[in-house]
C-alpha cells in the first residue's frame, strides 16, 4: 500500500483511504457533482447516493438510516451531543472519564462555564473505570453519562453495555465517543445501549473531515442544532452536505462489516510479535490493561527516555507518544497521568498502533531500529 519509506504504525491517529474507498470518491467531485439538497433530477441521483452512504453506515452500527447525521469529524460530532442535547428538565449533571480524549473533556470543561455540573471518574492504575463508583455519582439531576468505548491512546475498552444499562435505569442517557472503535470492532449500539456515539471515517480508512453522530430515535426530539442555516439534515446540522466524504465514510463502513474481522485476526498478531520483541528491551512495560483492550494498539514505556527524543531518532518510523488531536507539547499524558503514572514514566511512552497495511518485515524493522536507537540513547 505504502509507495514511500516510511513505516507507519500510527493508524490511532489517521489511517491511510482503501483504495476502493478512493474510486468510490472520485466520480462525486466532478462527475456527480450536483448539491443533493438540489430537487432537480441531478441532485436527487445525488441524494440518493447520500441515503445509500447512511444505510451502510447505519448497518455497521445497528442502527437505522435516519439515526445518522454526518458530521465534519468525531470532534464535531462530540460537540453537537454534549452541548445540543436538551430536556425540558432542570438535569445538569454530566458523568465523564479523566482519560476521555480532548474533544470531550474540553467541551465538558465549556459545559461547566456554562452552568453545568460534571464529574469525572477516575481509572485504576490500568485505566480501568469502577462501575460502582459510576453508579454512586448518578442522581435525580443527572442528565448523560459520556464515556468511550474504545481509549485512542491505550486501547482500553470500556464495559459499555454495561454503563448504559446503569444510566439507563434511572432518567439519564448515554453518549459514548467510538472513534477508535467504529470499523475496528463490531458495535451494535442498541445491544449496547447507547443513545448517542460520535465517530469519524479516518480511523477506519476513510477521508478526513467527515464523521457522523448516531442519534437514538428514541432521544431525536431532544437534540437542537449547533450550526443553523438552510435546516439541512432534519434541522439538526445545516450545511451543505460534504457529498464526497459522505460516499466514502459508506464505502468505508461497507468495507469494515466486510473485512474486520479477517484484518483483526492479522493485526492482532502483528501487536504480539511487536510487544512479544520489544519487551524484551530492559525496563520496558506496557501501559493499561493487557486484555480488556482493542488488538491494534499498544502503549509502552521504554524508561529514562524522552519519547519526543525517541520518536524524533527514528527518523521513518511513524510512532506517537499520545493523541495526535492535541496541540505539540511537551506535558505529559494526561490519560497516563489520570493512571497513576510518573510524569518520568508518562514522558518515556509510545503509543504504536497498527491497521490493516502493516506488515511483518515493517514490524521487524521497526523493532531492529527502535532497539539500536535505545541503545544510543541510553548509553550516552
Amino acid at each position: 500500500m505504502m509507495d514511500n519509506d516510511f513505516i507507519y504504525l500510527d493508524y490511532n491517529a489517521t489511517t491511510p483511504v482503501d483504495s476502493r474507498v478512493l474510486d468510490a470518491i472520485l466520480p462525486y467531485f466532478n462527475q456527480f457533482y450536483a448539491n443533493s439538497g438540489s430537487s432537480h433530477l441531478f441532485g436527487l441521483t445525488v441524494k440518493e447516493a447520500v441515503e445509500n452512504a447512511a444505510e451502510e453506515v447505519a448497518e455497521l452500527i445497528g442502527a437505522d438510516s435516519k439515526e445518522i447525521i454526518f458530521t465534519s469529524g468525531a470532534t464535531e460530532s462530540v460537540n453537537l451531543a454534549l452541548k445540543g442535547f436538551k430536556t425540558d428538565t432542570n438535569k445538569n449533571h454530566i458523568i465523564t472519564v479523566t482519560t476521555e480524549h480532548k474533544a470531550v473533556l474540553d467541551t465538558c470543561s465549556q459545559l461547566e462555564r456554562d452552568g453545568f455540573w460534571v464529574d469525572y471518574l477516575s481509572v485504576d492504575h490500568l485505566g480501568n473505570i469502577n462501575l460502582s463508583e459510576l453508579e454512586s455519582l448518578i442522581t435525580e439531576r443527572t442528565l448523560m453519562v459520556c464515556i468511550m468505548l474504545v481509549n485512542n491512546e491505550t486501547g482500553v475498552i470500556h464495559p459499555i453495555k454495561e454503563i448504559g444499562e446503569i444510566i439507563h435505569r434511572t432518567d439519564g442517557y448515554f453518549f459514548c465517543d467510538a472513534t477508535q472503535a467504529i470499523g475496528k470492532i463490531p458495535v451494535d449500539v442498541k445491544d449496547l445501549n447507547i443513545d448517542l456515539m460520535a465517530f469519524s471515517a479516518h480511523k477506519f480508512y476513510g477521508p478526513k473531515g467527515v464523521g457522523a453522530l448516531y442519534i437514538s430515535s428514541a432521544v431525536k426530539n431532544k437534540m437542537q442544532s449547533q450550526i443553523q442555516g438552510g435546516g439541512q439534515q432534519n434541522n439538526l446540522r445545516s450545511g451543505t452536505l460534504n457529498v464526497p466524504g459522505i460516499i466514502g465514510l459508506g464505502k468505508a463502513a461497507e468495507i469494515a462489516l466486510m473485512e474486520m474481522e479477517k484484518d483483526a485476526q492479522k493485526i492482532r498478531m502483528l501487536r504480539a510479535h511487536l510487544e512479544y520483541e520489544l519487551l524484551k528491551i530492559p525496563e520496558t512495560f506496557i501501559n493499561g490493561d493487557h486484555s480488556a483492550r482493542i488488538f491494534n494498539t499498544t502503549n509502552i514505556c521504554f524508561e529514562g527516555i524522552n519519547s519526543e527524543e525517541l520518536i524524533l531518532s527514528l527518523g521513518n518510523i511513524c510512532i506517537s507518544s499520545g493523541s495526535a488531536c492535541n496541540a505539540v507539547t511537551t506535558k505529559p499524558s494526561h490519560v497516563l497521568q489520570a493512571m497513576g503514572m510518573s510524569d518520568a514514566n508518562a514522558l518515556s511512552s509510545i503509543r504504536f498502533s497498527i491497521g490493516k497495511y502493516t506488515t511483518l518485515s515493517e514490524i521487524e524493522t521497526a523493532v531492529e531500529k527502535i532497539e539500536k536507537t535505545l541503545l544510543l540513547l541510553r548509553n550516552r
